[in-house]
């Protein structure tokens, strides 16, 4: 298995070299040359695995320069961590079926990724006898999976940049409390995207990426995605009768957990559409319901998380949109940096259509989801998981499963779920042991070379 870019600038490398690189060279995203399938009957045989034992099934045939005794090994120990026995259990819930992803160690789907890719690093630099500068950019949860998924592990140093003030109080103490000397947390004066962009910068400057080892942590890297692709099996397994299709609603941001349900979809899994619900930062509704793939300013919303233009992932999809025209694909984000927009034909309009539909939710209809989903049903939403929850209800249809993700613990946002309905969040203990602890972070302006100037004295 090789692994190539989508703008179409660098010679096909193994997976290891893959997770190792983060951002390709030439700027683009990296993808497998081509996706595996899986054929009906394979997906039956695996009904009754455990979760490690199905993501071993999936995750084996993007990896051929690992040995399958240390790849299973790697697998058991990073769902070893999750409080859950079914690391993703699914609850029904009116007509719904909850796909629960946040049991990990920071209470969010972002565990689900990084805890296999923080052993990963480590296993990979201990062979190579190598070590890593990770630099991430998080709109919250991203940040604190990855500290989690790092901190301590030799050979590895990791700057992680959060929009300051952007996150929740409990997204920033899950990031700023970790006070490990690897670990280093960095509170931008600007949004998301500014972090993203900086992050995407150092990237490409590749005097400063190979001098520094640098490595990215973030969905550009393409064992996040790898990995996420897991649970969509997983809940299909749990809610769909043989050859049954499912719709998938699932909150987007960044566009790497709805693009793993698609890669899933092209591997063999029946799947109806994936539901891509947003936000107030709505390019991606836009697109998909308008053909309007134009940039406008972020929105502070109650799902941060989400608040997001310009979603990474997006380039992915958008090589086999183009039928694997690396060119094309360049061409377009050249369009994107000079106009702020991306044109589409109307047969690739067509063909996006077929593959996603998109709900935006805004706060008034977030906040009534969580709370008259508690009322009807007695369960409690985040506000990422009500944004999906609203959008998936909203196209319910005789003999269609409804797979809604939730992506965090609604704990995580206690303000917002308190004031949707009217009651404290009980607290569960991993957040209940951050309160009054001491924190380290730095503040620094959206500047690149204060970023890059803070990062080198760091590690030098």
């Amino acid at each position: 298995m090789r692994y190539i870019s989508t703008r179409g600038g660098i010679a096909p490398i193994r997976f290891k070299d893959a997770i190792m690189m983060g951002l390709a060279d030439d700027g683009g995203l990296l993808l497998p040359e081509t996706i595996p399938t899986f054929s009906a009957a394979e997906l039956e045989s695996w009904r009754g695995l455990s979760y490690p034992q199905l993501a071993f099934e999936i995750i084996s045939r993007f990896v051929d320069d690992i040995p399958a005794a240390d790849l299973r090994r790697l697998i058991d120990r990073s769902y070893a961590t999750f409080s859950h026995p079914e690391v993703t259990p699914v609850v029904r819930q009116d007509g719904i079926a909850i796909l629960e992803l946040f049991h990990g160690t920071t209470l969010a789907f972002k565990d689900v990724a990084l805890q296999f890719l923080g052993n990963l690093f480590e296993y990979i630099l201990a062979e190579r006898k190598e070590q890593l500068t990770i630099v991430g950019a998080t709109s919250g949860d991203t940040g604190s999976a990855a500290i989690h998924g790092v901190r301590g592990k030799q050979g590895i140093t990791i700057f992680i940049m959060h929009p300051d003030g952007k996150t929740s109080p409990v997204q920033a103490l899950q990031m700023t409390s970790v006070l490990d000397d690897n670990v280093h947390n960095i509170a931008i004066q600007g949004t998301f995207d500014d972090c993203q962009d900086m992050v995407k910068a150092l990237m490409n400057d590749l005097a400063f990426k190979q001098r520094h080892k640098l490595g990215a942590i973030n969905s550009i890297n393409w064992a996040r995605v790898l990995a996420q692709v897991v649970y969509y099996v997983y809940a299909w397994l749990k809610v769909a009768k043989p050859g049954q299709k499912v719709l998938y609603s699932v909150p987007t941001g960044n566009f790497g957990d709805i693009f793993a349900g698609y890669v899933a979809w092209q591997m063999g899994l029946p799947v109806q559409q994936l539901l891509l619900a947003t936000n107030e930062n709505n390019i991606l509704t836009r697109f998909i319901n308008a053909g309007d793939y134009s940039l406008s300013q972020v929105v502070q919303t109650v799902s941060p998380s989400m608040d997001i233009q310009v979603a990474s992932n997006f380039e992915r999809y958008l090589y086999y949109l183009f039928n694997s025209d690396a060119t094309r694909v360049v061409t377009a984000f050249s369009q994107l940096k000079a106009e702020g927009r991306i044109s589409f034909t109307a047969e690739e309009l067509t063909q996006v259509r077929r593959d996603f539909c998109s709900t935006s939710v805004n706060r008034a209809e977030t906040l009534a989801t969580i709370g008259d989903f508690l009322q009807e049903t007695g369960y409690l939403l985040d506000p990422h998981t009500a944004v999906g929850v609203k959008a998936g209800r909203d196209r319910l249809t005789d003999g269609v499963p409804v797979v809604c993700l939730a992506t965090a613990h609604p704990a995580k946002f206690g303000e917002t779920v308190q004031e949707a309905t009217g009651q404290p969040v009980p607290l569960p203990p991993a957040i209940q042991r951050l309160q009054g602890l001491p924190t380290r972070c730095a503040l620094l302006p959206a500047d690149l070379q204060q970023v890059r100037a803070f990062i080198e004295k760091t590690v030098e």
